[in-house]
């Protein structure tokens, strides 16, 4: 039997080793370049003016930095990150805070001081992204917590979801959902019915979050208070969507990723303003504003007298803004009281205005691509749990070797599906792709069980249009032979194929030959997808040369990019590069075939793939992909296309 408390300190152990690998590539791509490199990198906004300042939270400066050169240049900023207003003027200062709100050129600070140093008003400042250390440090809480558990609802879990207790199931009768498929209705009746733990399997295009929010409104005719959690915000957003569509009562802690009316109308600050005493709170902080304004009043006499007045003032501004804060808890308080689903990250479930509440369940989305240490921080407050997921689909993202080689990137979501299978329903249709191009990842990771719904089954780019030909849905284009060499980066650890990305745009071209992107109809979205940086940056060069391609990438209907940038989305049609070709037959980490998975499955009616078959077959799920393709005719020898194509 599995030894869970050693399995929880190892865990412990490698987010350790995780957070001081991130901390040192953080020192590395920041700390120790120049302001026009952290700018070029989107770590830093340079120059930047405050054009707004008030009171927040706990009577903390909140400031509006806006960017006043390089507007509209790329940044890594997010919401939920941490940052620090800095000062260039030589001596270097800096005040640390979070960012709770971002515009195109402007970004919302949450600063740690209830005043700004005086030093902001020397000019020259910037905003630099920091080491979020609180992330990890809120991954250990729930770790311990985890961990120390004992004879409660936690330590209960806990056993159940790493496979050491016997998970429970009611007999309670469930009303089937006409909108939803057998297998979509299975998944909800085993989560009705579940008293521990729950989880919804769902392959690509299989309708995992339609099933994940009626399950959630099932479940709220009979619990009051839900938390609806994800390891990423555009995760969080588009349930909280969702569920606000369907008119249930959401609050979204934490800042949206992007803007949208139904989102900001459901975070907790747009609450907090709507609320009916929201006008006493404006009223107490307008006053101690106007008090501390006052108290820093310059004087030309300044004795004993003008001291205690100014004193006076200060007190009062501190006692008006303690009032505040008073009315501030109590709104939240109240909305929290009545809301019935809160929704956030994994990290989120410990903000500060909710870490005291628990919930009837815990859903957690994405489940297969978090940290283990993440979803104990949600779990730590529930009394159910229900997790959806595909750990077939992209792992969570582990930045230390040493760690992901221990086995940080095993999620829980893995180990409660393998030790528990019983707790487990699998969606089996999916309604996103041609079943020729569904068929390999059935067949390689779906045991065989997944249909294509009648409504895309025979899908192909001939339905969209009939100048495409019939019957092509997915095409291998085999270059072996043809000398197209990869050429290694060893230094930026990357690759590139100059000679098989020329074929594949060529063919892509060769594809589109009679479309017209101005053409009165829906528009075909099309990806290309290749596993390394070098090769991403010599397809969008080379795409900017083909006036077609370009075209389309102007009008956003054609986007180049790594599996990991397509992940939960799809495309009409996806091209695959799959670069390495070399007579060692080494291809790196293609070997991670859940990449090919994901990069496969993101196609809805055409799929190409371009690569070297000498080099790729010497991997099984490769050798096993070509016969799959020789098997429904869609195996071509590059040699057939140079002789048809410019």
């Amino acid at each position: 039997m599995t030894d869970i408390f050693e399995e929880l300190k190892q865990v412990q152990e490698l987010l350790k080793i995780e957070q001081e690998e991130d901390r040192q590539q953080y020192k590395i791509k920041s700390l120790k370049s120049t302001i026009a490199e952290r700018k070029a990198m989107g770590f830093c906004w340079y120059p930047v003016v405050i054009t707004k300042e008030e009171i927040g939270f706990g009577n903390k400066v909140v400031v509006e930095l806006e960017r006043t050169s390089g507007r509209d240049e790329l940044h890594l900023f997010q919401t939920g990150k941490a940052a620090a207003l800095f000062s260039n003027t030589g001596e270097r200062n800096s005040l640390q805070g979070v960012i709770v709100g971002l515009k195109r050129n402007k970004v919302l600070l949450a600063t740690n001081k209830e005043d700004l140093p005086g030093w902001v008003d020397g000019g020259k400042l910037g905003i630099d992204l920091t080491f979020d250390e609180m992330s990890y440090r809120e991954m250990e809480i729930g770790l311990r917590k985890t961990m120390e558990a004992y004879k409660t609802r936690l330590a209960d879990l806990r056993d159940i979801l790493l496979g050491i207790k016997a998970p429970s199931f009611t007999d309670e009768p469930v009303a089937e959902i006409p909108a939803l498929n057998p297998s979509q209705n299975e998944a909800v009746r085993k989560i009705v019915q579940a008293e521990d733990v729950a989880i919804i399997h769902g392959p690509p295009g299989t309708g995992k979050t339609t099933t994940l929010v009626q399950a959630i409104l099932y479940t709220l005719k009979t619990q009051k208070r839900l938390l609806v959690t994800a390891p990423s915000n555009t995760a969080v957003d588009l349930l909280t969507e969702k569920l606000a569509n369907e008119g249930v009562n959401v609050i979204r802690i934490g800042n949206p990723s992007r803007v949208s009316d139904v989102l900001l109308e459901h975070t907790l600050d747009a609450q907090v303003m709507n609320h009916r005493a929201y006008k006493d709170l404006k009223e107490f902080r307008k006053a101690a504003e106007e008090y501390k304004r006052m108290a820093s009043q310059f004087k030309r006499k300044f004795g004993h007298e003008e001291r205690a007045q100014r004193q006076l003032f200060r007190n009062e501004s501190h006692r008006l803004l303690e009032q505040a804060d008073q009315v501030e808890h109590y709104i939240t308080d109240d909305l929290l009281e009545n809301v019935q689903v809160i929704t956030c990250t994994l990290v989120g479930a410990s903000n500060k205005a909710i870490r005291h509440l628990t919930y009837d369940t815990v859903f957690i989305d994405e489940a297969a691509q978090a940290l283990e240490p993440a979803c104990w921080i949600p779990i730590s407050r529930a009394n159910r749990v229900v997790l959806a997921g595909d750990h077939y689909q992209l792992p969570p993202t582990v930045k230390s070797f040493e760690a992901e080689k221990g086995g940080l990137s095993i999620t829980l979501f893995e180990k409660c599906i393998e030790r528990q299978p019983e707790v487990s329903v699998m969606l089996k249709t999916q309604y996103r792709m041609h079943h020729h191009i569904m068929e390999f990842s059935n067949r390689q990771f779906y045991k065989g069980e997944l249909e294509a719904h009648e409504s895309v089954r025979e899908s192909d780019l001939n339905q969209y249009h009939p100048h495409f030909p019939a019957g092509l849905a997915i095409e291998f284009i085999d270059t072996a032979g043809c000398g197209f060499n990869e050429a290694e980066m060893a230094e930026a650890q990357s690759s590139a194929n100059p000679e098989e990305a020329d074929l594949l745009l060529n063919h892509l071209e060769h594809t589109l030959r009679y479309f017209s992107p101005s053409e009165e109809n829906i528009p075909l979205r099309i990806g290309v997808i290749a596993p390394y940086r070098a090769q991403i940056n010599y397809l969008e060069d080379k795409v900017e040369h083909m006036p077609l391609l370009h075209e389309l990438r102007t009008r956003r209907q054609l986007s180049v990019g790594t599996v990991d940038s397509f992940q939960g989305q799809e495309r009409d049609i996806i091209y695959m590069s799959m670069v390495r070709s070399n007579e060692k037959g080494e291809i790196g980490f293609l070997n991670d075939i859940r990449r090919m998975n994901v990069g496969m499955t993101r196609a809805k009616k055409k799929l190409v793939i371009v690569g070297d078959s000498s080099t790729l077959a010497q991997h099984t799920f490769f050798a096993e992909l070509i016969a799959y393709a020789e098997s429904i005719g869609a195996y071509k020898s590059a040699w057939e296309y140079s002789q048809h194509m410019p």
